[in-house]
């Protein structure tokens, strides 16, 4: 076990007796509240929200890279055995966050599986892999908190590896594989101008979201609105808070399939904000008449027009046909506070087209 699983798994009282780091911790506890309580199974506003600093942007190969950065602060992470807190640790001094994008579309994919090695004149800092991750200003992203050692210039190395959800169209093109360097300065003063905005007692903890933050040259993770979906949409249903759009392709040539059959396809976000849902496994049954036309997976996929959702090709569909959707895991992101309580218990959605 390296030392970031120890952090993972260290519960609330291994820190009582951390010497030298009382004050410190105390500050960053005063920017975890305590949750609400009676939190609803669903998406609901959180105790606060947090800006962030963008040290640089460039690009490489194919792909955009930001680096941004926040407060340390709370997730949760799902497991086999349900959704865990991760909280934070006294040595936490930033949540570091890559965000990565084809520059060409502007979509931010979810399975490039970043890594970063931050140094500081020549020696390593810190070196880890940031987990996927669902908030509310921030939409998807990668972030974890990570440990610095005061003042000073760091480098931050992000290298992406090459994809692993189907893709098509002009992404077909774009292999991955790229590496983007920053440097920035860090120190508390410069941390602490990061705005940090209470939620009323009154709101929060009650069902809905804050706004995306407005995030100026980065593209957003929305999926588009049921209007902006190419194909006919036909229909739409919730499970665990999210909210499932179904639209048909005349043509899935461009998804393994020919011109004669259609394309399938099925485009989760979340309630309030449109962020993607990604990293389920969705499977589906067609049924018509009282017969199953079609009962397989739902493949992630990234395409240019639909951007992040799950499809199948099938034969045909027509007006009436019974569909069914199964979650049979969901979303495998670390959530922050406000969606952790969502996305977890989903049970099958079921539609008529």
């Amino acid at each position: 076990m390296n030392r970031r699983d120890v952090l993972r798994v260290a519960g609330s009282g291994s820190l009582v007796g951390v010497a030298g780091c009382t004050g410190l911790f105390e500050t960053r506890s005063a920017r975890a509240p305590p949750l609400p309580e009676n939190r609803p199974d669903a998406v609901y506003y959180p105790t606060h929200y947090e800006g962030m600093k963008m040290p640089g942007m460039k690009e490489q190969g194919g792909y955009g890279c930001a680096l941004t950065y926040s407060y340390a602060h709370r997730f949760w992470l799902m497991k086999p055995n349900g959704i865990t807190e991760v909280e934070i640790q006294p040595e936490d001094s930033i949540h570091l966050m890559p965000v990565v994008w084809d520059a060409q579309t502007g979509i931010i994919p979810p399975d490039i599986n970043p890594q970063l090695t931050i140094s500081q004149e020549g020696e390593s800092v810190d070196q880890f892999a940031p987990w996927p991750m669902l908030s509310q200003p921030m939409g998807f992203h990668f972030g974890d908190n990570a440990q610095l050692q005061g003042t000073g210039t760091y480098t931050v190395e992000v290298r992406i590896g090459g994809p692993s959800t189907r893709r098509t169209g002009s992404l077909t093109e774009n292999l991955g594989n790229a590496s983007f360097t920053f440097e920035f300065e860090f120190s508390e003063s410069t941390l602490e101008e990061i705005s940090y905005t209470d939620i009323p007692d009154d709101r929060e903890g009650t069902k809905g979201a804050v706004d995306l933050m407005d995030m100026e040259m980065l593209p957003s993770s929305q999926v588009p609105t049921p209007d902006a979906l190419p194909g006919d949409v036909r229909s739409s249903g919730t499970s665990g808070d999210a909210k499932f759009v179904v639209t048909i392709l005349e043509d899935a040539s461009r998804f393994g399939g020919d011109e004669e059959q259609k394309y399938l396809a099925v485009s989760p976000r979340t309630p309030y904000n449109r962020t993607m849902l990604p990293m389920m496994s969705l499977s589906g049954t067609l049924h018509r008449d009282g017969t199953s036309v079609f009962d397989g997976i739902l493949q992630e996929t990234i395409d240019p027009e639909l951007r992040y959702h799950y499809g199948a090709t099938v034969a045909d569909v027509r007006t009436g046909d019974a569909l069914t959707i199964t979650v049979e895991s969901p979303p495998q992101t670390a959530h922050h506070e406000g969606y952790e309580t969502a996305f977890v218990d989903m049970p099958d959605v079921q539609m008529t087209l």
